[in-house]
């Protein structure tokens, strides 16, 4: 018996030398990468409003939003056309019967800068964040001979360029 258990042992042995021999391990490495594209998504945009009026004997402000968000860095600029007029000059609010109510819209709160649809000339230009980004439009209803009653409206594309 004592041979027997030598022996057991002296093969165990030898497995678990043996079991090291053949232990062995390589490495290598390898990177995760992305490439970010400049891009831009339009997640809302808001009606501009002028609510309900009488007579148009003095002007209707209104504001509008339009909510996106632009890749850090990326420069875009936004555009809006000129609706059913297709001039961002003379735009104009329908009642379908051919009555028209002249709008404009602007860049800026006091209404100054009109907002077309030309990128570099009338467009607004700004950078993205990479975050949700807001800008307003402020709407305006000149004084004007006021039309028949009715409920006018006109239909306007926001363009981000980038």
């Amino acid at each position: 018996m004592q041979k027997t258990f030598t022996r057991f042992l002296a093969a165990a042995a030898f497995l678990a030398v043996a079991g090291s021999a053949h232990a062995a391990s390589v490495t290598d490495q390898f990177q995760a990468r992305i490439t970010i594209l400049n891009e831009c998504v339009i997640n809302s945009v808001t009606d501009l409003d002028f609510g309900t009026t009488g007579l148009l004997n003095a002007a209707v402000d209104a504001t509008a939003t339009i909510n996106l968000r632009c890749t850090e860095n990326a420069p875009y600029d936004i555009g809006l056309d000129g609706g059913g007029t297709g001039d961002t000059s003379a735009r104009q609010m329908s009642d379908g019967s051919g009555n028209t109510v002249d709008y404009q819209m602007y860049q800026d709160a006091a209404r100054t800068v009109a907002w077309g649809n030309v990128v570099g000339t009338d467009t607004k230009s700004a950078s993205g964040t990479g975050v949700d980004e807001t800008h307003t439009i402020y709407g305006r209803v000149p004084a004007q001979a006021t039309p028949p009653a009715g409920t006018y409206t006109d239909t306007v594309l926001v363009t981000v360029t980038y």
